[in-house]
């Protein structure tokens, strides 16, 4: 693990100490895991629009899907 060094706002300090008493945590770990949670957001609003663009760029046909509706469907009891 590495050191880093961080400025934030007094109330924001605060708030993050008083989170952490309440989670039961040191306030190390309580960014470690707000920041990892910011960054799978970050990625995951990447990846929705990269397909938002790629759709855009080439929407999908009628009946482009038609040919899985077979192999997707509940089989007849």
């Amino acid at each position: 693990m590495e050191t880093v060094q961080i400025v934030l706002e007094k109330e924001l300090l605060r708030a993050t100490d008083r989170a952490a008493r309440r989670q039961r945590m040191n306030r190390s770990a309580l960014v470690r895991e707000a920041l990892r949670d910011h960054l799978k957001r970050l990625a995951a609003a990447e990846r929705e629009k990269r397909d938002r663009e790629g759709y855009e760029r080439r929407p999908v046909r009628r009946g482009e899907f038609n040919a899985w509706d077979r192999v997707a469907a509940w089989p007849d009891e």
